[in-house]
């Protein structure tokens, strides 16, 4: 689950819906990569990252075990 991407748009008191609509792709689309279910190009992420103020670090970046 992609907590942090959900966590950013929670905060902005955005639905999956507004976000979607905000990037041009379907809610369906916010609800699998929410759910770690389908990995968008980089310019969803781009646009996904526009669209709540934050860096592609801040949403999509996961430490290994390795770098904690």
């Amino acid at each position: 689950m992609n907590y942090k991407m959900k966590a950013a748009r929670a905060a902005l008191g955005l639905s999956q819906l507004d976000l979607a609509q905000k990037i041009g792709v379907s809610r369906q689309t916010i609800l699998l990569i929410e759910k770690n279910e389908f990995n968008p190009s980089l310019g969803i992420c781009k646009a996904i990252c526009i669209a709540l103020n934050c860096s592609l670090n801040d949403l999509f970046w996961e430490e290994t075990k390795n770098e904690k």
